[in-house]
C-alpha cells in the first residue's frame, strides 16, 4: 500500500509521468543495454526490443500499477503482477537485478522529466517502484520454491526425441532429459523457456507452451515460425525450424505460467486462435485423462484450414469428451474445412452454459474481441482468463 504522504504526489504527477512513460522506457533500455550489453544478447528478446513491444509493455505495467495504487489502495497487486512474475521466473530473473533496473529507470525519469523531478516526486515514485519490485520478488521467490529451483532458476539440457511438421510454418518437438528420465509433470496451460545458441553467439530465450499431455514422459512444444513482415523475423523460431532435429539438445527451464486449469468443477470455454491452440491442447489432454464428463466448449479460429496446427488431434480430443463441442472459424474457407464457419469468430452465436469459465489464447485483437463479446453476454470479468505470447501489451490498456 502506498503511504499517505506519497498518494497525493503520485496522483498529481501520474498524468505527467504517464504521458512521458513511453519515452522514459526507451531511455531506460538504452541506458541499461549501454551498461550491460550482455542482457540484450542473452536475456531480453531482441525482436521485441526492435519493434518496441517490450518498451510498450513496461510502460503499460508501470502506469497500470501506479494507477492501481492511487485509485484502489485497498487492492492487492498480486493478481495483476502474476503473469509478469511467471515470465520472470521462466527467464531466471533474480532479486538483485531489480536494483540494476531501479538505477537505470530512475536515471531515465530524471533525464526525460528534468526539473519536474523534485525530491518529493522522486521519493514518491521510488516508493511506487519498490512496492512493485518487492511484490514481484516475493511472487517469483514463491514460484522458484514451488518449482524446486533456486532463485534465478535453473535450466537443464533436454534432448529432442521427436520432430513433426504440423503445418508449413509450425513444427512440434518432443523433449526429454538427456539422462533418459521422464521430463516430469506440469500444470495444463504452462510453458517453458527455451534458450537457443544463435550463430552470432547470442543465447536468446523464448517461451513456448507445453502442448502435450501433462503425464507424458516427454514434453512437447509447438513452434510457429515468425516470418519477416511488420515485425522482425523470429530469431529463435527460425533457428529451431532450420537447425533443431532429433538428437540435438536444448536448454530448457522448469514449467511456469498462470493460465492453468484450476481443480474445480463447472463448464469451460477454451477459445484460441493460431498458435494459441497450444495451451488449450494440454488442457484437453488433461480433461480427457482426469475429468472427461466436464462440459467444454472449444473454439478455434484460423486463417485457413492448412494453417490449423494439431487440427486432427484437437478434433479427437473433443470427440473423446462426451460433453465437449468444437466450433471452428476460418477466414478463408476451403473444401477441407467444411465443418467450420467462414469469417471471423462470433462467440455470440454459441449457446454457452451458465457459469462458464473462459480461457483465451491467441493474437491480441482476437482476445479483445472474444473478451468483449463474453462481457456483453453477461460473463463476469473475473471468469475470463487469458495468455499473451510475448510482452503483455494488454495490461496497461484494459
Amino acid at each position: 500500500m502506498l503511504s499517505e504522504r506519497s498518494i497525493p504526489v503520485v496522483r498529481a504527477t501520474l498524468p505527467v509521468v504517464g504521458a512521458a512513460i513511453g519515452e522514459i522506457t526507451e531511455v531506460f533500455y538504452t541506458r541499461l543495454f549501454d551498461d550491460r550489453p550482455e542482457l540484450l544478447r542473452d536475456l531480453f528478446n531482441r525482436g521485441n526490443q526492435a519493434n518496441g513491444d517490450q518498451q510498450k509493455a513496461l510502460a503499460g505495467s508501470i502506469a497500470a500499477f501506479a494507477t492501481l495504487l492511487v485509485e484502489h489502495p485497498e487492492s492487492r497487486p498480486d493478481a495483476m503482477l502474476a503473469r509478469i512474475a511467471h515470465k520472470h521466473a521462466s527467464l531466471g530473473i533474480s532479486s538483485d537485478q531489480y536494483k540494476l533496473v531501479h538505477q537505470h529507470l530512475f536515471g531515465a525519469i530524471v533525464e526525460v522529466l528534468g526539473d519536474a523531478v523534485t525530491p518529493e516526486v522522486a521519493a514518491a515514485w521510488d516508493e511506487v517502484y519498490w512496492l512493485m519490485a518487492n511484490a514481484l520478488i516475493a511472487l517469483e521467490a514463491r514460484l522458484y520454491q514451488e518449482s524446486g529451483t533456486p532463485e534465478g532458476g535453473t535450466r537443464r539440457r533436454m534432448e529432442i526425441v521427436g520432430r513433426h511438421e504440423e503445418t508449413p510454418d509450425t513444427v512440434s518437438f518432443l523433449l526429454r532429459p538427456t539422462d533418459g528420465t521422464p521430463a516430469g509433470t506440469f500444470r495444463p496451460g504452462q510453458y517453458v523457456s527455451v534458450q537457443a545458441e544463435l550463430p552470432d553467439g547470442a543465447r536468446q530465450i523464448r517461451q513456448y507452451s507445453l502442448s502435450g499431455a501433462p503425464a507424458d514422459p516427454a514434453w512437447r512444444i509447438t513452434v510457429k515460425r515468425v516470418r519477416a513482415g511488420a515485425d522482425p523475423a523470429g530469431e529463435v523460431s527460425s533457428w529451431l525450424h532450420e537447425h533443431a532435429h532429433p538428437g540435438d539438445t536444448l536448454s530448457v527451464s522448469a514449467p511456469f505460467g498462470d493460465l492453468v486449469l484450476p481443480e474445480q468443477e463447472g463448464p469451460l470455454l477454451l477459445a484460441s486462435a493460431g498458435i494459441g491452440i497450444t495451451p488449450m491442447l494440454s488442457m484437453l489432454h488433461h480433461l480427457a485423462a482426469t475429468d472427461p464428463a466436464r462440459p467444454v466448449t472449444v473454439l478455434h479460429a484460423e486463417r485457413t484450414p492448412a494453417d490449423h496446427a494439431h487440427h486432427e488431434e484437437q478434433r479427437r480430443l473433443v470427440e473423446a469428451l462426451p460433453n465437449a463441442r468444437l466450433h471452428l472459424w476460418y477466414e478463408e474457407l476451403t473444401e477441407t474445412g467444411r465443418e467450420a464457419t467462414a469469417g471471423r469468430t462470433d462467440v455470440t452465436a454459441l449457446d454457452l452454459p451458465e457459469g462458464v469459465t473462459a480461457y483465451l489464447c491467441g493474437p491480441l485483437p482476437f482476445m479483445r474481441a472474444v473478451r468483449g463479446d463474453l462481457l456483453r453476454l453477461g460473463l463476469p470479468a473475473h471468469a475470463v482468463h487469458y495468455e499473451v505470447f510475448g510482452p503483455d501489451l494488454w495490461l496497461g490498456t484494459e
